[in-house]
């Protein structure tokens, strides 16, 4: 049933990304709006360089911390990135009470396809902050899967916690029935969750998904964190095993406004050395 779901999204995307253009790309919800970082200098025609897709984590958006700060250490490094708004965030297409994990993930093979067709990228890497950090494990995990993996993968606060908090009926401060939650609740009294994704994220195979992948993972979570508890990025240590490496930044919050330097260097540092 799962497999059938994922594969009526992806049908979505392929026939809105015929109707779009050559230079657009599109999910479930509609068109994505994105941005592309490159190396100063870099021709596209002449030179090649490795690409990081960058994923914003719930509520939030490509231009909002630390995602702009990410991209241009990158771009310093020599290293280009794509960012992109999810569905119903930012400038793309779509609502936020449409949301779904699944619709994410789609959205992300969507953003995937696209750079994997530039001909000036070398090779594919993933990052994924909260809620974003999820979804690039999962779809890594799922690439994985059928012999197409990114190169890398950096995960920041990853919000696996999310499946329990569905689970348990309380999503940061809004409550509901898990067993029939309500067509919407409002978080903070202002984003609204819709019903399907606080069904869907109580059925999250989070970990299952994500263990499929092999590649390096470096995995950064501060300390300070008062929104995703740090057993999310442990439990991500353990499903990786060795090739993955967690960091705890002393003092830095879930938004990445205390220590933004420090995760930025490590980021970049991190994909120089691949």
């Amino acid at each position: 049933m799962k497999a059938l779901a994922l594969s009526i999204l992806l049908a979505a995307v392929s026939v809105c990304s015929l109707r779009a253009g050559d230079y657009e790309v599109c999910g479930p919800q509609g068109k994505l709006s994105y941005k592309v970082s490159l190396p100063k200098g870099f021709d596209t025609v002449k030179d090649s360089c490795r690409m990081v897709i960058l994923m914003h984590g719930i509520f939030s958006s490509k231009d909002y911390n630390p995602m702009p700060a990410i991209a241009k250490g990158l771009a310093k490094a020599g290293i280009a990135s794509i960012r992109f708004d999810f569905g119903g965030h930012g400038r793309s297409e779509g609502s936020k009470e449409q949301m779904t994990i699944e619709k994410e993930i789609a959205e992300a093979m969507a953003i995937y396809e696209y750079v994997k067709a530039l001909p000036y990228v070398s090779e594919i890497c993933f990052l994924g902050h909260s809620q974003g950090g999820v979804v690039a494990s999962m779809t890594a995990g799922r690439l994985a899967g059928r012999g197409d993996a990114p190169k890398a993968l950096v995960l920041i606060a990853p919000g696996a916690v999310i499946k329990e908090a569905c689970q348990g009926g309380k999503f940061f401060n809004a409550r509901f029935d898990p067993a029939d939650p309500p067509e919407y609740v409002r978080c903070w009294g202002v984003y609204k969750l819709g019903r399907e994704y606080l069904l869907s994220g109580q059925k999250l195979d989070v970990y299952g998904s994500s263990s499929a992948y092999k590649g390096p993972v470096r995995i950064l979570h501060g300390n300070k964190d008062g929104i995703v508890p740090m057993w999310c990025s442990e439990r991500y240590k353990e499903v990786y095993g060795a090739p993955a490496e967690l960091i705890v930044v002393k003092g830095e919050n879930h938004t990445i406004s205390r220590r933004r330097r420090q995760v930025v260097s490590l980021v970049v540092d991190f994909f120089k050395a691949l």
